[in-house]
């Protein structure tokens, strides 16, 4: 019977981590489709993200529920408590992302109905690297990896990096001709959307690295955001 309740419990830790990973797949997709429909200037795709997004926040109300039995049925202690409250801080991280990824759809739509404003490289790249670290703290969550976890909470600058190429763009274009300012607005929100999604990837791999090692990261994150102090000089 004890040898059963080891197993059982192993069972659960293990569907957690898959639930929490399942859920982190479908914000990927959504960051993935909402850029897509950005550039495509597909409205109805757009739409469809919207949508998808009850999906994310019912999975995050039954993993909620199955943490709450977790802690009052087995009671776990150690690395098993850490991977549980971890689990609640996460999945809140990636309903966010979720949330964020139907902001930009949102914008998706509007944009469709406006003339195409520059090449939007710059939005499907940060979409990329943001895809790629979300995944990476997925995968070191359900491979107990703390070294990936560290390399994806590293990787933030690049993301910051695009973001400032872009916030120079997008001011740039509407100095330069003010019926760019509608567009080229919306455009800005939608970069600010995918870089929080991007600090979102990274607060969960540390959150990952807390989990499987105990100890919290203590240096200070690498950022590269110094929109705040962005200077656009006008052209003579």
């Amino acid at each position: 019977m004890q040898e059963h309740t080891v197993r059982a419990y192993a069972g659960e830790l293990r569907r957690l981590r898959e639930l929490v990973a399942r859920m982190g797949g479908l914000a990927e997709r959504q960051v993935a489709d909402s850029v897509t429909a950005l550039v495509r200037q597909d409205a109805e795709l757009a739409t469809e993200v919207i949508g998808r997004d009850a999906e994310i926040d019912a999975l995050e109300r039954e993993i909620e529920d199955f943490c709450i039995r977790l802690l009052a049925l087995r009671q776990p202690a150690g690395a098993d408590l850490r991977l549980v409250v971890a689990a609640l801080k996460i999945i809140h991280a990636i309903e966010r992302i979720g949330d964020y990824a139907r902001n930009a759809a949102k914008r998706s739509i509007v944009l469709a109905q406006q003339p195409r404003l520059g090449s939007l490289n710059g939005f499907q790249r940060m979409a990329r690297l943001v895809q790629e670290n979300l995944k990476g703290a997925m995968d070191a969550l359900v491979n107990e990896d703390a070294a990936r976890a560290d390399e994806v909470w590293a990787a933030d600058k690049p993301v910051d990096e695009v973001y400032n190429g872009i916030f120079r763009e997008m001011l740039t274009f509407m100095m330069e001709d003010p019926r760019n300012i509608t567009a080229a607005t919306h455009l800005l929100f939608v970069a600010k959307n995918l870089e929080r999604i991007g600090d979102h990837a990274t607060n969960i791999a540390e959150t990952v690295h807390y989990a499987v090692q105990g100890q919290a990261l203590t240096e200070e994150r690498p950022k590269g955001d110094n929109s705040t102090y962005a200077v656009v000089r006008q052209q003579d």
